[in-house]
Order: structure tokens, then sequence, then C-alpha cells
């Protein structure tokens, strides 16, 4: 009797667990079932349809003034003032230095005073010669003297135009010791003080000028990139959409408010970056823009007439990197489909195969299903 009572508690035990068990085991069916029992999984979805798209290429550059002038002097000798404020607006013909100009002035009197000379000694000379033009008809001089007399009025004529140039070169001189703004713009600081010592045409400007009323934006893009669009236009896979209308971000991220347009494309390609430059021109009626600032400008590259753009929500990559979109089969169930995208335009990507028109991706939704799962679309009507 005593062996018999502990198999028979055993017996119990293991009934007991096994009830346990059957129940676990219709709870976790009852649990399943349920979930079943829910129906398709509801999700958001864009139907394809095809529209011109105008694709655009974001490039990276730098600006550069429109107008840019060193100032150096025309003249030597010593600057005398400086005329003007530093990094201060000044306009075209604003005196900028004073170089001293007595030298000059003392030139300027002595070729009045050589042309005076030269008109008094041609005055003379003329006279002399009407005389001997009347003298030489009556025979009372000799023709050789009248030839003398002729020779001499016109050598003093020449004479009096030489005085006349040498008394303009003079005046030119003085006039450039003042020296002048040769554009409008913004300049600079000065590179020399009053007192210096300055040489015509010396090799170290005396102050910058830049004029930015207007902006050259300068960029740069891949040969590369050039020859696709070339075979894209070529083949009807874009169209030419017509503008050279140039936009602008700057460092900050901000957009510059004002539209720019393509100015000019290099024609040799830099051997050693394989790129190209291309030339905007923006209008900067507040200063914003600075010579030497990083922007970034985007620019048209063509029109896809038939394109087809996807919300970014919708596109997944497989463990390779390769695109892919969930659609809605035949059967109303989850489809994964690879697809191949081009560039993005604006919150979307282009897609330019793997889809057709009517085709239903989903872009809501999508980590609540599985492939070949069934699946209840709502369409989007409106991104959210």
């Amino acid at each position: 009797m005593a062996i018999k009572r502990p198999l028979a508690a055993s017996a119990v035990l293991l009934a007991a667990v096994s009830l346990t068990l059957a129940a676990c085991g219709q709870g976790k069916g009852g649990a399943a079932g349920g979930m079943g029992a829910g129906g398709p999984t509801p999700v958001g979805v864009v139907v394809v349809k095809t529209e011109p798209v105008t694709l655009t290429s974001e490039l990276q550059g730098r600006t550069s003034a429109y107008l840019v002038s060193e100032v150096r002097p025309q003249v030597g000798g010593i600057v005398k003032a400086r005329l003007f404020q530093e990094g201060s607006y000044v306009r075209a013909g604003q005196p900028l230095y004073q170089i001293e100009p007595a030298t000059f002035q003392a030139q300027v009197n002595s070729a009045q005073a050589g042309l005076a000379q030269a008109q008094a000694t041609y005055t003379a000379a003329k006279l002399k010669a009407d005389r001997y033009k009347e003298l030489v008809a009556v025979n009372a001089v000799s023709k050789q003297d009248n030839d003398d007399a002729q020779a001499a009025a016109q050598q003093a004529s020449a004479n009096v135009a030489a005085q006349k140039a040498a008394l303009d070169t003079a005046r030119i001189n003085l006039g450039w010791t003042r020296v002048v703004a040769p554009i409008s713009g913004r300049i600079g600081k000065s590179s020399v003080t009053p007192g210096a010592l300055v040489t015509a045409s010396q090799a170290t400007a005396l102050a910058t000028i830049q004029n930015l009323d207007k902006i050259y934006v300068d960029l740069t893009q891949s040969s590369a990139e050039l020859l696709q669009l070339q075979r894209d236009l070529a083949g009807g896979q874009l169209g030419r959409s017509g503008s050279a209308q140039v936009s602008l971000k700057l460092e900050d991220g901000s957009t510059y408010p004002v539209q720019g347009r393509l100015e000019f494309a290099d024609v040799t390609v830099d051997q050693t970056t394989g790129s190209f430059g291309l030339r905007a021109t923006f209008d900067n009626p507040n200063g914003a823009l600075l010579p030497g600032m990083y922007v970034r400008a985007t620019l048209g590259k063509g029109v896809a007439s038939n394109g087809v753009l996807i919300p970014q929500a919708g596109v997944s990559r497989d463990p390779k990197g390769n695109a892919t979109v969930t659609v809605v089969g035949a059967k109303g169930v989850a489809e994964v489909r690879p697809i191949t995208v081009g560039q993005t335009v604006g919150d979307k990507w282009l897609v330019t195969s793997g889809l057709k028109v009517g085709d239903q991706v989903i872009v809501e939704g999508l980590q609540k299903v599985r492939p070949g799962a069934p699946v209840k679309p709502a369409v989007i009507t409106a991104q959210r």
C-alpha cells in the first residue's frame, strides 16, 4: 500500500498538468482565431499616375563680385590725403586720394609758357613768310629766301601744336594727382596712408572697389552629368524646360528670395576634376550676397513628360540596397515589388521603372503588413 499511494498521487499530478496545458493551448488558439477574425489590415495608398516633372540639379558654388576695380595711381608722388571712408559706398568719379600736386602744377605752368613762346615765334615767322611771298612776286627777294621763310613759318606752326600737346599732357598728369573711383561700389580698406610714396601703375592697389548691385555665382558640374543630360534629351526621356532660371540656397540653409539667370557655361572641361564651370547672375538689391560666400544653386535640367512620383515614405531598401515598394496585388494582398528610382523631387522619388499607371503603392501603415497579408487600401488624395 505504501508503494501504490505515491503512484496514485503522481497520476493525479500528471492529470492536473495536462488540463493546464490544454487550457493554455485553447487560450492561444482562441487568441489566434481572434486576430484572424480582424480582417484585412487598413493601409493608405497612392495610385500611380504620370505627370510632367521638371527635373533640377543642385550644384555647389561661390559668389563673386559683378564688377571689381583695383585702384592704382597713374602718376607718382606723396599721398597728401585719403578722401573716403573705408567700407563705404563710393560713386564713379568720386575723389579717393590726393597726391601732392605741386610738381605737376609746375609742369602745367612750364607747358603754358612754352606754348606762349611757340605762339609768339609762329606769329613772327608767319608775318615774315607772308611778306616774302609778296616780295618774291616782284623779284624783291630771292626764291631761296622765300622758301626759307615759308619753311620757318610751318616749323613754328608745328612747334605750337607740340607745345599744346605738352600742355594737355601736363594738365592730364595734374588731374591724375586726384585719384578717383573708376566704378561705383563698396570700397575696402586702404593699403596706404597719407605721407606714403606711390608710383605710377604700381603692383599694389591703393584700394579695391566691388560693385555688388549684381553678383555672380560660379558653379561646377561634372562632364558625366552633362553627357547623361544630352543623351536623355536626344532620346526623348527629357524635354527642354526652356528656362534658365536659377534658385539659390545660402550657407544657413535659407533660400535667397531673388531668382537668378544662367549666363554661360565653359566650353572646356577641367582635366584634373572632370568638371566644367557655369556662371549665373543674381540681382543683389539689399547687399545680402557678398563675394566668397558658399552657396548651393538649383537649376532646371529638363522636363520628364511622363514622370512617376512616389512619396519617399513608400520606398524601402532591401538588404542589397535596392529600392522596393509594397503594392496592393490583384488578390488584395501586399506584394513587394522592386523599382528603379532616379532623383528626389521635393519629398518624392522619381520612379523610372517598376511601376505602371493604376498601381496602388502603400505609403501609410506599411509597418503593419507583411508580404502576402490581406490589406484594405484607402486612397490618399493629398499627402498628409
